[in-house]
């Protein structure tokens, strides 16, 4: 009997840790981008309301968080119109060195981000591309395709060959194939990859710094200048509009990725 009520105590003190450990900085940001005026020593704000909220309806913070998603949108198009193809033939073993192949596209992730955007970033300026959206885009693609590549191999893996065989014994070319049986089968993988590269390019940061700045300017860019002037509301408002899309994503995603396009991995 003691043995359980210990068992439960403990439970109940990690699941409490746990959900201050998740809530915590949550609730910190919520009442950060609630307080109108804040000042030391009282331990909460002196005013509240939705001042800074409003504030991100209108001007620069508006522009940014378009910007990012037009740019995110832009991205996951250009990550699944390349790794589409790419992927169905390494899931079919017909790429030479598949395997190589597949472990290029996770080189750039290899290395630490922050050197690898730099030595990117100049040669985007010998490209012109600095400073500039496309150039934005591309540097997001150099993580994004790490996500499409590998989620789209492992979502056609799980489609069975014996289908498009028997689709082909009956008449069938190998693009018909491919648009009739493979794609629309493989398609909740598609959604969860195409989720995974949006996610990815709208909170990316260091590249779209260095790439974009000073003309580019999305979400992220705008809540660290906004922490580098202390305007601590306005990034608390710009972290929780940034985790909105990304809880709303995730859950979608949840439902989208099954477990056996996860079990590819584990057969490399």
């Amino acid at each position: 009997m003691t043995r359980s009520l210990l068992g439960l105590a403990f439970r109940a003190t990690v699941g409490t840790l746990v959900l201050v450990a998740i809530l915590g900085p949550l609730t910190s940001l919520l009442i950060w981008s609630l307080a109108e005026r804040w000042h030391w020593p009282a331990p909460f704000p002196q005013q509240l309301g939705l001042k800074y909220w409003l504030r991100m309806l209108q001007g620069d913070p508006l522009r940014a968080l378009t910007r990012g998603v037009g740019i995110a949108s832009v991205t996951t198009v250009l990550a699944l119109l390349m790794s589409v193809p790419v992927s169905y033939l390494a899931a079919r073993r017909r790429l030479p060195a598949g395997p190589l192949v597949l472990a290029l596209f996770v080189l750039p992730q290899a290395f630490p981000q922050l050197p690898v955007f730099a030595s990117a970033t100049v040669l985007f300026y010998r490209w012109n591309l600095a400073g500039t959206i496309p150039g934005v885009v591309l540097i997001h693609l150099v993580g994004g395709l790490v996500y499409a590549v590998w989620t789209l191999t492992a979502a056609f893996r799980a489609v069975g060959p014996e289908l498009e065989e028997a689709a082909v014994n009956l008449g069938a070319s190998a693009t018909r194939t491919f648009f009739r049986i493979a794609l629309p089968l493989a398609l909740p993988g598609v959604a969860a990859s195409a989720i995974l590269v949006f996610l990815h390019s709208l909170d990316e940061f260091n590249g779209t710094l260095l790439v974009g700045a000073p003309y580019v300017t999305t979400l992220p860019v705008y809540m660290y200048t906004a922490s580098l002037g202390y305007e601590l509301q306005i990034a608390s408002v710009t972290a929780l509009i940034l985790m909105a899309p990304g809880v709303v994503l995730l859950l979608l995603l949840e439902r989208f990725l099954r477990a056996e396009y996860l079990a590819f991995f584990g057969h490399l």
